[in-house]
C-alpha cells in the first residue's frame, strides 16, 4: 500500500549554474546526497507512516531544500547537517500540516466506516478504513481531499464526506465528551426511539457522544452534528469499557470468531470488509490494543515466538505470519498473518474470516500457509510497536 512515489535521486535533481563542472563539485553533490539518504533511512524508513519528501537543489554553491515532510526534527537535522558542509541553505521545504489545512488539523470520521485511500481519487486503492468517532490528524488539503494520519501511523487519503474536520479545542471537546461505544458487529442509529426511520448504520467499534437515556435507547450524537438512537442493549459507555478491558488470548480469540465469514476486502479493517492485517487489527482493537496497520509491519512488533518454526510455544492471540522466507538473493516477504487459536488451529481472513489448520490430518489443513509459515510474535504481555486504545 504505497502512499508516495519515491524522491529522486538528488544528482538528477541538483542543477549546476557554472561552467565547467569541477569534480569537488561532483563529490560535494555525492556527500549532500548521502546526507539526506541517511536521514530519510533514519527518520522515514516506512512511507507508509512517514512523509518525508525531500530534494535539494545545488545553485551556485547554494543548496535548496523544496519538498514536504511531517517530521521537522528531520527538516531540522537536515539543514544542520547541510550547514556543516560550509554552503549557504535555502530551506524552502513545507512542514506539514501546510497552511492548506488552516486550524483545522483534525477530522473526525462521520461515517459508520470511513474509506482511506492511497491517492487523492476515489478509484485509487483502497489502503485502510477508520471507524465513526476515530481521530484523523489532517496533513493536508488537495480539492475535496484531505491527507490524513491514523492513530496507528497510516498516511493516506480521505475524501470530505468521510469526516468532519475540526480543530484542536473542537477535537479536544468531543474527546472528553460521554461516549458509547457499539459492540454489534452491525446495527442501526434510528431517528427515534420508535426507529421509525434510519439515520446511519454502526458497526463494531463505532463511537457516538451520548447525549441522554430514552427508554430502550440512548440518544446519541455524531461529529457533524445529527442525533439519533441507539438500542442500549448493543453499546456500552466508551470510558468504562477501555477502562476496564483487559486483553487476552481468549479474549481475542473469540473477537477473531465472531468475525466468521466476513468477507475479504482488500484495505477493510472493518466487520464490513477485512484483508488479512485489518482483521488482526480489528480482533486486537476490540481488546484494547492499536496495532501496526499491514502485516509486513505486524511482524515487527511485539515478541518474537516460535523461532524453529514448529508451531511450539504459542499461546492463543500470537500473530502467525506467513510469505517468502529469505535467501541469499532475496529479503524475506511477508504477505499474509492469522492468529493462533490453540489445537494447530488458526483463524484468517482469505477469501473470509475462516478457520485453518496446521494438522494435516485436520480438514481444516492449510497446507499452502503452512508451507510458507515465517514465524509468529506475541502482542499480550509485549507491547513494543503497540498501544493502547485512543
Amino acid at each position: 500500500m504505497k502512499l508516495l512515489k519515491t524522491t529522486w535521486p538528488i544528482a538528477i535533481l541538483l542543477t549546476l549554474v557554472w561552467s565547467g563542472c569541477h569534480t569537488d563539485s561532483w563529490r560535494q553533490i555525492g556527500r549532500l546526497e548521502e546526507i539526506n539518504d541517511s536521514i530519510r533511512v533514519t527518520y522515514a524508513p516506512d512511507k507508509r507512516v512517514a512523509v518525508y519528501d525531500i530534494s535539494l537543489l545545488y545553485d551556485k554553491g547554494q543548496v535548496k531544500i523544496i519538498g514536504e515532510t511531517n517530521l521537522p526534527a528531520a527538516l531540522e537535522v537536515l539543514e544542520e547537517q547541510l550547514l556543516l558542509q560550509e554552503i549557504r541553505v535555502d530551506n524552502q521545504a513545507i512542514t506539514l500540516p501546510d497552511s492548506s489545512v488552516g486550524e483545522m488539523t483534525y477530522a473526525l470520521v462521520n461515517n459508520s466506516v470511513c474509506n482511506i485511500r492511497s491517492e487523492a481519487r476515489h478509484s485509487a486503492e483502497l489502503a485502510t478504513q477508520a471507524l465513526l468517532g476515530m481521530t484523523l490528524k489532517v496533513l493536508k488539503r488537495t480539492g475535496e481531499w484531505y491527507l490524513v494520519q491514523t492513530a496507528d501511523g497510516y498516511i493516506s487519503w480521505v475524501d470530505h464526506g468521510g469526516v468532519q474536520l475540526m480543530t484542536a479545542s473542537e477535537q479536544l471537546r468531543w474527546s472528553k465528551s460521554p461516549q458509547v461505544i457499539y459492540l454489534h458487529n452491525y446495527g442501526n442509529v434510528y431517528a427515534d426511539a420508535e426507529e421509525s426511520t434510519i439515520v446511519s448504520d454502526v458497526v463494531l467499534g463505532d463511537r457516538l457522544v451520548a447525549r441522554q437515556q430514552s427508554g430502550d435507547h440512548v440518544e446519541v450524537a455524531f461529529p457533524d452534528g445529527r442525533l439519533g438512537y441507539v438500542r442500549q442493549s448493543e453499546v456500552t459507555d466508551f470510558k468504562t469499557w477501555k477502562e476496564n478491558v483487559s486483553a487476552t488470548g481468549d479474549g481475542v480469540v473469540d473477537y477473531a470468531l465472531d468475525l466468521l465469514g466476513t468477507p475479504y476486502l482488500w484495505g477493510g479493517t472493518s466487520t464490513k470488509g477485512v484483508d488479512c492485517s485489518g482483521f488482526t487489527k480489528t480482533a486486537y482493537l476490540m481488546n484494547g490494543y492499536v496495532i501496526p496497520r499491514d502485516a509486513s509491519q505486524q511482524i515487527h512488533a511485539g515478541e518474537v515466538v516460535d523461532p524453529a518454526l514448529k508451531f511450539e510455544g504459542l499461546a492463543k492471540g500470537d500473530l502467525m505470519f506467513f510469505g517468502r522466507a529469505a535467501t541469499d538473493t532475496t529479503q524475506q516477504r511477508v504477505t499474509h498473518v492469522g492468529l493462533w487459536m490453540g489445537d494447530s488451529t488458526f483463524v484468517h481472513a482469505s477469501r473470509n474470516v475462516r478457520v485453518s489448520s496446521v494438522d494435516p490430518a485436520s480438514e481444516f489443513y492449510d497446507e499452502s500457509n503452512t508451507n510458507r509459515y515465517l514465524g509468529s510474535r506475541r502482542y499480550l504481555g509485549n507491547e513494543r510497536g503497540i498501544s493502547k486504545w485512543y
